[in-house]
């Protein structure tokens, strides 16, 4: 199952392969080189394939859980100052993913969407310090029945150069359900309340809808 958000490159990619392949075997009269070509081109498509993947993943929506909302490896987690929206000391989980990832994204939480913008920027490396601040990049705030408010930040990375996110302001949103597409390559910020019970550990692999990231009773 592959994402919607991948159609077009898809298609552009499945195209491309299928001319290399029947332009190769026309005018290239040597077996290894003409195979070697046509490898390359499989490969790049294979590629592309497995980058656009969304697997399919049974999520119990609960309100007293926060799930990871990307695949990838945990970076951070620490105490930091959030400008844009809290504007105040708030728990930071980063999700990095690399491009071989799932880089589906999907609500973390139960809730109502408060507030959700785009900001245009730079593509340094996802792991940047200042990426969070400088970067392309989306803030949505989700506000939970059992955790109040949730902000996750979509951040472009050096690969990374379109963002997608569904999330709009007044919508109801499912925890588990598809949140947007980061393509090639990101990071995923969550911001918490202060006191949250975290369950994850710096360098874990977390994945998305499955992984959970706290907990409250």
């Amino acid at each position: 199952m592959f994402h919607k958000e991948g159609a077009k490159i898809i298609f552009i990619a499945l195209f491309t392969t299928t001319v290399i392949a029947l332009l190769s075997e026309k005018f290239i009269a040597d077996d290894t080189l003409k195979l070697i070509i046509q490898l390359i081109a499989v490969g790049f498509l294979i590629l592309v394939l497995q980058f656009f993947r969304n697997p399919r993943r049974h999520v119990i929506a609960t309100d007293h859980n926060i799930i990871a909302p990307v695949d990838g490896k945990v970076v951070v987690i620490e105490e930091v100052y959030e400008p844009e929206y809290f504007k105040d000391k708030r728990l930071q989980v980063s999700i990095f993913m690399s491009p071989i990832n799932v880089h589906v994204t999907r609500y973390a939480v139960n809730g109502l969407v408060k507030f959700s913008k785009y900001h245009p920027g730079k593509y340094l490396v996802a792991w940047h310090p200042k990426a969070s601040e400088e970067n392309e990049r989306t803030t949505v705030v989700i506000e939970n029945n059992l955790f109040g408010e949730i902000l996750y930040r979509q951040i472009a990375g050096a690969l990374a150069r379109r963002i997608v996110n569904y999330a709009q302001e007044g919508m109801q949103v499912i925890q588990g359900t598809d949140a947007g597409f980061i393509k090639f390559g990101s990071r995923v910020d969550i911001f918490l309340p202060l006191g949250t019970e975290v369950n994850v550990k710096l360098n874990q692999k977390a994945i998305g809808g499955k992984t959970i990231i706290a907990t409250k009773a």
